[in-house]
């Protein structure tokens, strides 16, 4: 079963057969969908013979976040799977809206680049620094949005597994 929230508004239940991706319940009510691929993110799908263009413009399976665009209008999915909801009802959701306020070294190496600068505006998974380690370049990434509160480390300095390299 999934929740889908619709536009941060409405929400659905659905639940699809194990067989078929094209039947279900909707919300309680039988389902069946006629879906074909036109291109890549492109598709054409009928329901309850009635005509819609679906394209998806923009997909974060790692979020479960999606953007589409149904005969011109434009939604914006959250789904939810038995796992979140499970997470949910156990208490555990609230793990994932912890602030991390950290950056670790995963490894001791060498820091061989700086690239962001303290005061710098960050996103989720924008580069930080490069790490030496076991002559392999590690690109260090923010593990959230934030802003670089202080870099603790310099170019060309050792650290050790744990140290503490920036603070958001």
């Amino acid at each position: 079963m999934l929740k889908v929230k619709v536009n941060n508004n409405k929400e659905y239940s659905v639940v699809f057969n194990n067989s078929e991706s094209s039947k279900g319940l909707l919300n309680g009510k039988k389902i069946a969908l006629d879906t074909i691929k036109i291109k890549e993110n492109s598709f054409h799908t009928i329901k309850d013979n009635k005509s819609y263009n679906l394209e998806v413009i923009k997909a974060d399976y790692e979020e479960k976040r999606f953007v589409l665009l149904v005969n011109g209008n434009k939604y914006t999915l959250e789904v939810k799977d038995k796992y979140d909801e499970l997470l949910k009802t156990m208490g555990f959701d609230s793990f994932t809206d912890n602030k991390i306020s950290q950056v670790k070294a995963p490894m001791p190496g060498l820091v061989l680049d700086i690239i962001v600068s303290e005061g710098a505006v960050v996103k989720k998974g924008d580069s930080l620094l490069v790490l030496e380690a076991m002559k392999m370049e590690n690109n260090i990434k923010s593990p959230a949005d934030g802003i670089i509160k202080k870099i603790n480390v310099k170019k060309g300095m050792a650290v050790e597994k744990n140290q503490v390299l920036v603070n958001l």
